[in-house]
């Protein structure tokens, strides 16, 4: 394979609990973000409602019960000492006494921004911060282009955008993850596409030090002597101190650059009159919203399921824990495992994932099944992390239905590849169909892989398919297995071994448009596959800041057509049309184990391989000449020398690649007007799903 890029390898870092709050990250400096039209338009409904309502108001505390799902209580057990992973420091607070006159001053500023700062009132509704609280507990430096906010125990901050948030003081938690002084910068991301983000602030682990003094020599590093006095008069034993920055990185200009993109990260139509514009965080990247937005809703069974895995994970099981999350489309799933990844890297180094769910991946682009080791919370939605995956197969399609036996013989192949002898939690994600054929899969997974835990998501009180308990698996049937045979004397001898046992954890989703696709801007499932795949691509442009690039104007890599098998696996295609069918498309960069032969031509496959992947390419132009395929992609150069095989699927680029083509005179290239949908064959083929087999009627 010739190569025309760079070949140095990438080095992958290996992130322990006892190294974690020991990295940091090099300094960013970033500009003031630009204003741009819907952040007018945002502005100019805000004045409005200005004039409509002339003073601000303030989030009050009002009694809440201790039983209120939106409360989510510290767990006994999980608080660390700081010389673990999430929670070591780097500061050493004297112990000084305070000046009565500044804590009596402080007393009535906290009264003034609607905090309860008596200790009777534990399970007081925490504060939203914004409007005028916002300017109390929060001080610029224009300078270097920052903030540093205060946070009382309990606070939140809603906001959309995006930025760094590097934790002073104290403790802060972003969808179940603790960040804690002493740690590294981590990006968060609250995009419209997604529920926004919220930070919450956390009661302090140490309760001797002293909060004026440790927290005055912190604060001299970011900000200014007038400042840091406002700040202090608003800090206690239970204060978080966080620094906000602002945050351009290759994903963020790659997707800005796309006119449908451009406001990705600015509030919908829906959030305009809940974003608060005057207040020192503006300019950083990120809007606060008012406490009119909820952000993520968590019930009390999902706390509760949350808590029993996680206890389950920190006891002492035979095993590893494996946890198969499972329901219906739109109910929370891939909300739910991010928040039960986030909440167990609180106590262990790392997580394994398997991603079972074609059409909305968490870590690849959609049609990829794949074997991960998450080692950083994810905080943000999953166009914000994709990675490369320890294993990984391209199945090509965003659904299943064409080939279920492939399906499961691509994940079985994934768990062989991972080391059995390893304790790290696993969670599972599986697909939103549980009707029919999909209800049959989900059987067959709890029987392949040693499930400890089964939650099963649902709404509206009700279950959208019958509960997956080990008793109902006892005569359920699968696509690939079925209950044991039974006979009268089973029961009354020794040999009859019982079936194997795990928990089922039944949790209700009661967050706004459960159960319903959305609607607006970005929330659609296939623009969600559309993001996550430009953000896959978005790792060819450089990493220096600087002007995107559009994909036509890189260089591609050179791959001889007789060292590379091409096949389609969506679909049969005659072979003298497959190049045409994989020109300008998306294909899998496969390895397969048989050495590729050729006998002066291309190699083309009849069937679709179960074989490793490591990872995706655009195949921009065939060169029949010189017998050439053109290929871009982000994969390392060392990594490539082992492909051997080019597999298209039904995965298609976003449009907005080929539409937005800066720089072309004349016709665009790839794409045409001339097509009509009228003709036969001209439109997508649509299966039916619940169809089930004569044979299987009547079984679930």
């Amino acid at each position: 394979m010739k190569v025309n890029k760079n070949t140095q390898a990438k080095r992958k870092s290996q992130k322990w609990n006892d190294v974690r709050g020991k990295r940091c990250r090099p300094p960013i400096t970033s500009s003031e973000l630009n204003s741009s039209p819907v952040m007018a338009k945002v502005i100019k409904e805000h004045q409005v409602s200005v004039k409509k309502k002339p003073s601000v108001k303030r989030l009050k505390n009002k009694a809440k019960p201790v039983s209120d799902p939106k409360i989510i209580p510290p767990q006994s057990g999980s608080k660390k000492s700081y010389s673990q992973a999430n929670g070591s420091s780097v500061f050493n607070l004297d112990k000084e006494s305070d000046d009565s006159q500044e804590w009596k001053e402080y007393s009535q500023l906290i009264h003034k921004n609607g905090v309860e700062t008596s200790d009777d009132v534990v399970d007081a509704r925490p504060g939203r911060l914004d409007g005028e609280a916002l300017h109390l507990c929060a001080q610029r430096d224009d300078q270097q282009n920052r903030a540093v906010l205060v946070m009382q125990k309990n606070q939140t901050l809603c906001f959309r955008g995006k930025c760094f948030l590097t934790c002073l003081y104290g403790r802060v938690e972003v969808m179940g993850f603790t960040i804690e002084e002493g740690q590294q910068s981590y990006p968060l991301f609250s995009p419209a596409s997604h529920c926004p983000l919220t930070i919450r602030a956390l009661d302090s682990s140490d309760d001797n030090r002293n909060d004026r003094s440790g927290a005055s020599h912190i604060l001299q590093q970011y900000l200014t002597a007038a400042s840091r006095k406002k700040l202090l008069k608003s800090v206690n034993s239970s204060s978080a101190v966080i620094l906000l920055e602002p945050m351009e990185t290759p994903l963020t200009r790659f997707l800005s650059s796309f006119p449908d993109l451009s406001e990705l990260f600015s509030p919908p139509v829906s959030e305009l009159m809940s974003a608060v514009l005057d207040t020192p965080l503006n300019g950083l990247g990120m809007i606060p919203l008012t406490s009119t937005i909820e952000g993520l809703k968590m019930p009390k069974s999902y706390q509760g399921a949350l808590n029993t895995v996680v206890n389950a994970c920190r006891g002492d099981m035979d095993g590893c824990a494996v946890i198969l999350v499972c329901g219906t489309k739109n109910v929370g799933k891939s909300t739910f495992i991010r928040l039960l990844i986030n909440t167990l890297l609180n106590h262990t180094a790392s997580v394994d994932y398997l991603e079972g769910d074609l059409g909305q991946t968490e870590f690849t682009p959609a049609g990829c099944l794949s074997l991960s080791t998450v080692t950083e919370p994810l905080l943000g939605p999953p166009f914000t992390h994709q990675h490369t995956t320890e294993h990984m197969i391209y199945y090509g399609q965003s659904s299943c239905e064409s080939d279920l036996d492939r399906y499961l013989e691509s994940l079985k192949s994934l768990w062989h590849r991972r080391c059995q002898s390893r304790e790290t939690p696993v969670v599972i994600n599986t697909m939103g169909w549980v009707k029919g054929f999909g209800f049959q899969l989900l059987v067959d997974m709890i029987r392949f892989f040693p499930v400890s835990h089964v939650v099963q998501l649902s709404h509206g009180g009700v279950t959208q398919c019958p509960a997956l308990t080990p008793e109902f698996l006892r005569t359920a049937h699968g696509c690939q297995t079925h209950p044991p045979a039974q006979t009268a004397l089973d029961e009354f001898t020794e040999s009859h071994s019982p079936p194997r046992s795990y928990s089922h954890l039944a949790v209700q989703s009661e967050f706004q448009g459960v159960g319903r696709q959305g609607t607006a801007k970005h929330q659609r499932t296939n623009e969600h596959r559309e993001l996550s795949m430009l953000a896959y691509l978005s790792k060819l442009q450089s990493s220096d800041p600087g002007p995107v690039r559009p994909l036509h104007s890189l260089t591609p890599y050179q791959v001889p057509n007789t060292a590379v098998a091409l096949g389609v696996i969506h679909c049969e295609v005659v072979p003298t049309h497959m190049l045409y069918a994989a020109n300008a498309s998306l294909v899998g960069l496969c390895c397969l184990s048989e050495k590729v032969a050729s006998r002066g031509g291309p190699v083309l496959l009849s069937q679709a391989p179960i074989c490793p992947c490591v990872g995706l390419g655009v195949l921009r132009g065939i060169d029949m000449a010189r017998g050439l395929y053109y290929v871009l992609t982000p994969v390392d150069p060392s990594v490539l020398r082992k492909v051997n095989c080019l597999l298209l699927g039904a995965i298609s680029l976003p449009s907005c690649i080929l539409t937005s083509q800066p720089g072309v005179e004349g016709e665009m290239p790839y794409v045409t007007t001339n097509y009509s949908f009228d003709l036969t064959g001209a439109g997508k083929l649509r299966v039916f799903k619940g169809m089930m087999r004569p044979s299987q009627m009547g079984m679930q």
